[in-house]
């Protein structure tokens, strides 16, 4: 992540020492929902920027019902906001509507949070619909000091958000995820760097990249990093990748895809 500018940063953290008190009251007096809802406004507007009357909204109709928050930029939705009382604890059945919410507005993003705890998921529009937590910040927890806390925050906040920062943060997170690494280490270029060094540790012994790759799958990788949706998905996603990486060569130098291997799909693991 970029570094947080200053006057961002500034903002975040008086916010962050505003609130915690506010929060710790509200959740020892147990408020409901309704009076939640209007504490997440200020949070919104206060701490993570957001105009109050332009961009936060209460009234985005969806199937006939409204959700609690939405996000607007220039006019167009963002941010789903589940909302719940302080007091709850937050959990996955809670979800479950606003995922349906925003596939159904195809947007990518919906927040549960009761005021103190975040949590921010990415919708993926599979069938059926999957959504993957991001993001989960206690706000009780932050430090208003902390660089790397108020780094979290800016995920969030509006300058953030116009700069994607909070869709780096989940490629990033992705690209260490164990599906990714499970397909990363079973690529040609990987198993290749490991021939060469054990060629080089068994001076004599002649090693395939499909030996390697079996004794990977059968005997180090565990089976649900290699097997599944996820899997299949990491697998295609570093094609991708690869096929975009021979694009951007090419562009620099039109004899690259000369010599380069055909492009032979995903990588699937010999069991």
């Amino acid at each position: 992540m970029g570094q947080v500018p200053a006057k961002v940063a500034a903002r975040l953290a008086s916010g962050l020492k505003k609130f915690q008190p506010i929060l710790e009251s509200a959740k020892a007096r147990d408020v409901n929902e309704s009076d939640t809802v209007v504490i997440v406004m200020d949070l919104l507007q206060e701490v993570f920027g957001y105009d109050k009357y332009t961009e936060i909204t209460s009234e985005h109709l969806i199937r006939g019902t409204f959700c609690d928050l939405a996000l607007k930029l220039d006019g167009s939705l963002q941010m789903l906001i589940e909302v719940k009382a302080i007091g709850l604890e937050l959990k996955d059945s809670f979800l479950k509507q606003a995922v349906d919410y925003a596939a159904n507005q195809g947007t990518d993003w919906v927040v549960l949070t009761n005021g103190v705890r975040w949590r921010v998921y990415k919708v993926a529009f599979t069938k059926p619909i999957e959504h993957e937590l991001v993001l989960d910040l206690c706000l009780s927890d932050l430090v208003a000091r902390n660089d790397d806390h108020l780094e979290l925050l800016w995920l969030l906040a509006k300058e953030g958000w116009q700069k994607a920062r909070l869709g780096e943060y989940h490629t990033q997170r992705q690209a260490l995820n164990r599906f990714f690494l499970g397909a990363v280490l079973q690529s040609d270029p990987v198993l290749d760097v490991v021939r060469r060094e054990l060629r080089r540790l068994s001076p004599g012994v002649r090693i395939e990249l499909d030996e390697i790759r079996a004794a990977l799958s059968t005997e180090v990788l565990k089976r649900d990093v290699l097997e599944g949706d996820k899997a299949v998905e990491a697998r295609r996603e570093i094609a991708r990748a690869s096929t975009r990486g021979l694009r951007t060569r090419k562009d620099k130098d039109p004899n690259v895809l000369a010599d380069a291997p055909a492009d032979s799909g995903p990588i699937e693991p010999q069991l």
